[in-house]
């Protein structure tokens, strides 16, 4: 295994880009005028190849195993297809040089052929920004991105998120690592997720739609819920260039039949009863929209399910003005009009007949992320370290091993039926 990246080899000037870059649309508010984020590159197509083992990289956010979570849950059911792995590599506090040294032994080790990473909470002080922070930072983080890749890993350099309680000085520090993030990726020919700017926009919508005290980046202002790692996840799932598309179901009720995307089967047609056999998931959020601690709220502030999850039903000959749909236990009423232009089932039903199954491969993947920490933080750096590493490293893949089987296990496929009917 080749070594990391001399640091020494890292100049703590790279220069910036000459010219002045683009910045990010910004909302018409006060609220924005200090902050400059340049414009974030997009992602040129999907990232990820078939049989990709990830690496989710991070400190004591990445640890919480939520986003990380949300995101090897996404990859298992909703892109079946592509086969991808996945670890987590949280580690409470931890800095990009942190990582750094760390990660040979604890992440390259494991062979990912790509990686995530988010770091600059901790890199940034909490305190107002100054150049000695952004050249710190340039330096490990670039080192990071060269060591993956001389290791034959890919890479999407994450940036930082935000912090919450309306901590301007702050806030603008983490911007300032945010755009050297865009310029490392850059001249390292690597990808770049934009976790900062989504959420402070997120934070912003969420307290003129619901609440004041609605923190995107957690009570403690540094640690997300649920709906803050909902948007981590989603920069990043964008940051690999996933489409997003689960499948269209396109039914002709005149000819009572329908036509279903790769990864869907038609089972029957009968009377506007339409059964389907499907091996990809939609992504299932369920929770009060309106709280801060839930996954559906954070859907709701960003575009998760246009982007990240659509399941389209599309009807064809519709010959009266509205029709009910039911899809499980719940009914939604579409206007014909509406149902020709096609619907997202997985955004307009909360709870779907995919929930339960969706949930088994949730809990699966909780459970081996869990001890994903155990094997880094308490074997890998505990009394048990001072044995052989590779002695140990096989002794906790073992335990690992029936972890990973079991997320394969719980993804089975869901038959399910969608009825018209008009009205």
């Amino acid at each position: 295994m080749k070594s990391f990246a001399l640091i020494a080899a890292v100049s703590l000037t790279l220069p910036c880009f000459l010219m002045a870059q683009a910045l990010e649309p910004k909302p018409e508010s006060p609220y924005f005028a200090n902050f400059q984020p340049k414009l974030a590159p997009k992602p040129a197509g999907l990232l990820l190849k078939k049989g990709d083992r990830l690496a989710i990289c991070g400190d004591s956010i990445t640890e919480q195993k939520m986003y990380s979570r949300i995101m090897e849950t996404y990859l298992t059911a909703c892109v079946p297809q592509l086969e991808v792995t996945a670890r987590q590599y949280g580690w409470g506090g931890e800095v990009a040089p942190g990582f750094l040294a760390r990660m040979t032994n604890d992440c390259l080790r494991f062979e990912p052929t790509i990686a995530t990473t988010c770091y600059g909470m901790n890199d940034h002080g909490y305190r107002a920004y100054a150049p000695s922070i952004g050249d710190r930072y340039r330096t490990y983080q670039t080192a990071i991105v060269q060591s993956f890749k001389a290791n034959g890993a890919r890479v999407v350099l994450g940036s930082p998120g935000c912090v919450s309680h309306k901590a301007e000085a702050l806030n603008l520090n983490l911007c300032e690592l945010r755009n050297i993030d865009i310029e490392i990726a850059a001249q390292e020919k690597v990808g770049f997720a934009d976790v900062f700017w989504p959420m402070v926009k997120a934070e912003f919508e969420a307290h003129q739609r619901y609440a004041t005290n609605y923190w995107i980046g957690g009570k403690d202002g540094v640690h997300p819920d649920w709906a803050g790692h909902l948007v981590m996840a989603y920069a990043f799932l964008k940051g690999l260039g996933l489409d997003g598309e689960i499948g269209t179901i396109t039914v002709d009720l005149g000819a009572n039949q329908a036509e279903v995307s790769a990864g869907h089967s038609l089972v029957s047609a009968k009377d506007g009863a339409f059964e389907i056999k499907s091996t990809r998931y939609p992504f299932c959020a369920t929770g009060d929209k309106t709280k801060d601690n839930t996954i559906r709220s954070g859907t709701s502030l960003v575009p998760f399910f246009a982007d990240l999850s659509r399941l389209n039903l599309v009807v064809k000959n519709a010959k009266a003005v509205s029709y009910k749909v039911t899809w499980g236990e719940m009914t939604k009423r579409y206007s014909a009009a509406q149902l020709g232009k096609g619907v997202n089932l997985a955004e307009d039903f909360e709870v779907n007949p995919f929930s339960a199954a969706f949930a088994r491969v949730d809990a699966a993947v909780g459970a081996k992320q869990e001890y994903e920490t155990r094997q880094i933080k308490t074997m890998f750096h505990g009394p048990e370290s001072k044995l052989e590493m590779e002695a140990l490293a096989k002794l906790t893949e073992r335990v690992r091993a029936p972890l990973a089987a079991a997320i394969k296990k719980s993804l089975v496929p869901v038959t399910h039926t969608i009825t018209i009917v008009a009205e």
